[in-house]
This record gives structure tokens, C-alpha cells and sequence, in this order.
């Protein structure tokens, strides 16, 4: 049985021990990098799910979203950013030494980053692909963001320097 205090009635905040782990919060204990583990309720939009944020009491800016792309000189690279906010191509392209970048397709993602569509979490990524990771710049300024812990619905609160460190991701401008 779960321990499960309730934020705002919809988002569960749950103690690390009470839920089970995801691959990327076990890549967290064994570096020994403290982060909260969140859970949200989805919901089908298409043929993928998508969290229901709408008035969870939870900054939809502090909730990151993880995008994987394609650089036409360095391949797969991985763009982190607020989910309110918009990427902007032409900065994480100057970012990643690319003059430009795309996404990847729908159809190829699972196959390139290993998760699939809401899933995709820099830690993850890092882990396996050891892709080039950039975070938006406004992390850095808040200290604490939320990311995926890999699995639809599930995230993690995580110290943005410590991701940084954790996946040797970059800094900079990203969005519009």
C-alpha cells in the first residue's frame, strides 16, 4: 500500500521508498542525487498520452519537458525546457554547434532515445545514448525542476545543477 500525500487533490507527491522505482531514479540513488518522486494523472490525446497539468498547484514552469532532435552535423540532440514554454530551433542549433536541427520523428523516437513519446528523460538518455544534453537556462535560475523519470506520468524533482552535472549537459538559451 502506497503513502500518498495529496497536493491540490490530483498530484501525488509520494515518499522515494513508497513507489516503485524507475530505472532513472535507481541512475539517482546509485550517484547519490537527492529528488522527489511526483506522479501526475494522463490522459489520451491522440494515439500518445499527455499529463493533465491544468490547476494541479504544480508551476507548469518548473515542469520540464525533454525533447529529442536532430542536428545535421551531430546527430541526436537532447533539448530540456519548460513545458509553457516554446523551443526555439535556431538557438539550440547555435548551442549545439548545428547550423540546424529538427525534431525527430514520431515514428523514430523510441528507437533513437529509447523511450517512447512523454516518456523521454535526460537522465535516461544520457545514460544510454549518451547523447548531448541542453537545459534551458531558467533552470539553473530555479534551482528545482521537475523532468521524467522515464515513464508517462511519473516524474522527478531534481536540483537542475545536479541534472546538469549528472547527464554533463549545458546551460544556455533554448527557447523563444
Amino acid at each position: 500500500m502506497f503513502n500518498k500525500c495529496e497536493v491540490n487533490n490530483n498530484v501525488k507527491k509520494e515518499e522515494k521508498d513508497q513507489l516503485g522505482k524507475t530505472l532513472v531514479e535507481k541512475i539517482l540513488d546509485k550517484a547519490n542525487i537527492s529528488y522527489q518522486q511526483y506522479e501526475f494523472p494522463t490522459e489520451a490525446e491522440g494515439d500518445v498520452q499527455q499529463l493533465q497539468v491544468d490547476h494541479l498547484g504544480v508551476d507548469e514552469h518548473h515542469i520540464y519537458k525533454t525533447l529529442a532532435l536532430i542536428g545535421n552535423k551531430t546527430g541526436p540532440v537532447v533539448g530540456v525546457l519548460p513545458l509553457d514554454e516554446h523551443l526555439s530551433y535556431k538557438k539550440l542549433a547555435k548551442l549545439s554547434g548545428n547550423k540546424k536541427v529538427g525534431m525527430i520523428p514520431l515514428k523514430d523516437l523510441e528507437r533513437t532515445t529509447g523511450y517512447q513519446h512523454g516518456a523521454n528523460t535526460p537522465v535516461g538518455i544520457w545514460e544510454t545514448k549518451k547523447f548531448p544534453i541542453y537545459l534551458d537556462e531558467t533552470a539553473k535560475q530555479q534551482g528545482k525542476i521537475l523532468v521524467s523519470s522515464g515513464k508517462i506520468g511519473r516524474s522527478i524533482e531534481i536540483d537542475a545543477d545536479d541534472l546538469r552535472k549528472l547527464v554533463h549537459g549545458t546551460f544556455g538559451p533554448i527557447t523563444e
